[in-house]
């Protein structure tokens, strides 16, 4: 079963990149980037080589046919690439379930199946998506068993003290330089929210895009072990950003302060701009009481309980 949101996200890369006709796209490179194995990625392409977004060269790989001009929901939409299946509707619930403590800590691919209504292709479909995002994990033999990873409320606390002592040190490594056309594709996120993206984006978008904002700031400082952990963390941290984003309000605070931080890095005021991401991060953190309630909470209470952690 080829998971059309990897095909999208694809796309997404293609437009966002501003890609031209003929621009090589390595199986291995959307793999990194989008942070999932090279099965699911090489089915996208070829499922996007099938609909003309893409040719492809023998033992060359696929190229961008054309280059994506039109909004990215209508280009979706035209390809027939808009997911709204059974398969993506299970994740969220599976998520939701997870965090409310409904699920136990150990689950099979019987119950799986049988509480969400899927198919054994959709299961494991589903289970793998799971497991690539770092929050469960198939035991040997038999069963698989989620982390308990951003599921407590210490965990939480603890990830985002990381990204606190990480993320601003990187903008004052040696060095440190943030591409031209990173720099204006980071800002033209940031604008499309604030445009309304913020209402219209879908939570694996919305997650993706600050994932990308945070990510590529620590790729510009060159060191490898920031960008290793930086890494670890985001893919740990997807559970919860989820719940998070029942509740949108604060985004446009939110990309308003990394507009801030990305011109005063345009400006090479590398050491406000580190200052800024701080206080970005330490407002998300001090934010955290709301989410710990939520962890703590009933699934009664978590209804009613409005998180802000969304950076």
């Amino acid at each position: 079963m080829i998971d059309r949101s990897i095909a999208t996200q694809i796309v997404e890369l293609i437009k966002n990149e501003g890609l031209e006709a003929g621009a090589h796209l390595p199986a291995q490179m959307l793999a990194d980037r989008l942070r999932v194995s090279r099965s699911p990625v090489n089915e996208a392409l070829a499922l996007l080589h099938e609909k003309g977004v893409l040719t492809r060269e023998k033992n060359r790989g696929f190229f961008v046919a054309r280059p994506v001009v039109e909004p990215l929901s209508d280009m979706v939409s035209e390809l027939g690439l808009v997911e709204t299946s059974i398969l993506t509707s299970a994740y969220f619930q599976i998520a939701d379930d997870r965090l409310k403590g409904l699920l136990p800590g150990v689950v099979s691919e019987q119950m799986i199946r049988t509480r969400y209504g899927l198919t054994n292709a959709q299961v494991s479909a589903v289970l793998n998506r799971i497991a690539q995002e770092g929050w469960a994990e198939r035991k040997p033999g038999y069963g698989w068993e989620f982390s308990p990873m951003l599921t407590t409320p210490d965990s939480l606390l603890k990830s985002y003290r990381l990204r606190l002592a990480l993320e601003p040190a990187a903008l004052l490594e040696p060095g440190y330089r943030l591409e031209r056309k990173t720099l204006e594709r980071c800002r033209e996120v940031e604008k499309h929210l604030l445009a309304g993206g913020i209402e219209t984006d879908t939570a694996d978008q919305l997650h993706e895009r600050g994932v990308r904002f945070h990510e590529s700031l620590v790729e510009a400082s060159g060191n490898s072990f920031f960008i290793d952990a930086i890494r670890r963390v985001n893919r740990v941290r997807r559970l919860i950003s989820y719940r998070s984003m029942q509740h949108r309000e604060r985004y446009v605070e939110h990309a308003k302060q990394h507009l801030n931080v990305l011109e005063l890095l345009e400006r090479e005021r590398n050491e406000e701009a580190s200052e800024e991401l701080r206080q970005h991060l330490l407002h998300t953190l001090e934010a955290l009481a709301s989410i710990r309630e939520i962890l703590n909470s009933g699934p009664d209470d978590q209804r009613t309980a409005q998180p802000e952690t969304t950076s």
